[in-house]
């Protein structure tokens, strides 16, 4: 993840909101949290893959957020 100020430029108040909501939904629903056993605040932890052949065989899909400054990764379903 860029480190904020790092390339960005914020337009207008609009703008800025935007990046912050942006932030927040990342943080608050994607990100891992190291403190909580890597799991995210508003989601449960996902089950665990123990199957060797799911193991060796990860789709793994990749969403950019706020113009590629945050990524976003998850298996595919």
């Amino acid at each position: 993840m860029a480190s904020p100020g790092a390339g960005w430029l914020i337009w207008n108040q609009r703008h800025l909101l935007h990046a912050l909501r942006e932030f927040e939904i990342f943080y608050n629903e994607h990100r891992p949290h190291q403190g909580i056993a890597n799991a995210r605040p508003l989601a449960p932890l996902p089950e665990p893959i123990s199957d060797s052949y799911r193991l060796a065989h990860l789709t793994i899909h990749r969403r950019d957020r706020l113009g590629g400054a945050l990524h976003e990764y998850e298996h595919a379903a």
